[in-house]
């Protein structure tokens, strides 16, 4: 199950996007339908015979004799995409036509017009973001809602309104179209949010999800290779992807635990994807705007440079931070800051950096809210308070990893010694892609 799961991660958008091409995007619902029937289908068959060894090939090949199907007997009765809609109504060009739409070529470029098409100017960026996740990513709208810190039925409530806006289309968006711009930045929040929930996730089952990582980092890529969207807030989101999908094979450690980055082995971080984090941000530095996605990969470049906390540049990852705060001032940047000023100046420092955040209440339901507290108030000594608030964290916990992480510094607090030799040095990490 959990590799028929990554694959309908990695392939639903591809599907999608070669099937709205046949069948236009006002059958959206239509493309999602046959999307999932091949799905159906591969569970069904691949628990008699196995997975085949070219998963990918296979989920294809189905979705285009359903893709096929659905033309020869709706065509009459049915109108499909404008672009193609004539090569469909013969049978000497209609299966070339499908054919065509599911080669990688093709499928990359309906990809890139769908995440577009996603950020209509008529839907809020949320909305414009929901969509892409949902449609392109395969998050269902629980997932979407943990990356917004939103309710499960008010974003079913978005996505469904966007669907329907999207739905109401004549065509996809052309990458040459006047708004190109001014939707960029919508796609490229909605990549970051789908990294983010791969390296920080939300799920009930587990905190670390490198394959939505690897997924977002992939988008990206393919972002890049399009000429206008090769510009340097996009060079810098790939930048601190790669910075921080640098650190995934030490997120975790040998007991399958979450490792904290003060615990880190760093000898098992990616050099490569270091290196080009690092050369991606050399080349985002070329335009004359520090952008959010600048300031964040700047971060991850001073960890990735430091070989340990103690030698970490703390006073210049505050700075970056103050920048960021000032560019996109949230709870979830303001704790990160206060967790890096309780390194360069104490627990004291932190706890007050703490207490000050605005909007604090929405960070209410997240763990590592009451685990930074905990973390300061141990170094402190304070180990009444320590354990009130790591309590707190333990009942938060969204998965078993961050149960296990979380309930391992409760015992701490919870011990008879005085621990701050255990504590010293240690913050809990902060969700978000500047933080571990």
């Amino acid at each position: 199950m959990e590799l028929s799961e990554h694959l309908f991660r990695r392939e639903s958008g591809r599907l999608v996007a070669a099937l709205v091409r046949i069948f236009g995007v006002h059958n959206l619902a239509l493309a999602e339908d046959v999307v999932q029937d091949a799905f159906c289908r591969a569970l069904d068959v691949w628990k008699i015979r196995g997975v085949p060894d070219n998963p990918s090939a296979w989920l294809m090949t189905v979705a285009k004799r359903r893709a096929l199907d659905v033309v020869r007997r709706e065509r009459t009765a049915r109108t499909f995409a404008p672009e193609i809609a004539r090569w469909l109504e013969s049978e000497w060009t209609l299966a070339p036509v499908v054919d065509e739409s599911f080669t990688s070529a093709v499928i990359r470029d309906e990809q890139l017009r769908m995440m577009f098409s996603c950020c209509h100017p008529s839907l809020s960026e949320e909305t414009q973001i929901a969509l892409i996740l949902n449609v392109l990513c395969g998050f269902g709208a629980s997932e979407v809602a943990n990356a917004f810190l939103s309710s499960r039925a008010a974003m079913e409530k978005r996505i469904a309104r966007g669907k329907k806006s999207l739905a109401s289309a004549e065509r996809l968006f052309d990458l040459s179209d006047d708004d190109f711009g001014a939707r960029l930045a919508a796609v490229r929040s909605a990549l970051y949010l789908l990294f983010n929930e791969g390296y920080h996730s939300a799920s009930s089952e587990t905190a670390v999800r490198a394959e939505l990582c690897g997924e977002a980092i992939r988008l990206t890529s393919m972002l890049l290779e399009t000429e206008a969207a090769a510009e340097p807030a996009t060079l810098a989101l790939a930048a601190l992807m790669c910075l921080h999908a640098a650190r995934l094979p030490a997120r975790l450690d040998a007991h399958g635990d979450l490792s904290s980055l003060i615990d880190q082995d760093r000898s098992r971080w990616d050099v490569c994807l270091i290196e080009r984090g690092r050369a991606l941000l050399e080349q985002a530095s070329s335009g004359s705007e520090a952008t959010p996605y600048h300031l964040e990969a700047a971060i991850a470049a001073v960890h990735a440079g430091s070989p340990s906390i103690d030698s970490t540049n703390w006073d210049a990852i505050v700075q970056l931070y103050d920048r960021l705060s000032n560019l996109t001032p949230s709870p979830v940047v303001a704790l990160n800051r206060a967790v890096a000023i309780a390194q360069r100046d104490g627990p004291d420092a932190g706890l007050v950096a703490i207490r000050a955040i605005p909007d604090a209440d929405r960070l209410r339901d997240y763990p590592f809210y009451p685990a930074a507290i905990g973390e300061l108030e141990l170094r402190r000594g304070d180990l009444e308070s320590a354990a009130r608030a790591f309590s707190t964290a333990v009942g938060l916990a969204r998965n078993p990893l961050e149960r296990r992480f979380l309930e391992r510094r409760l015992r701490v607090a919870q011990a008879t010694s005085h621990p701050a030799a255990a504590g010293q040095g240690r913050s809990a990490p902060a969700r978000g892609c500047g933080s571990d």
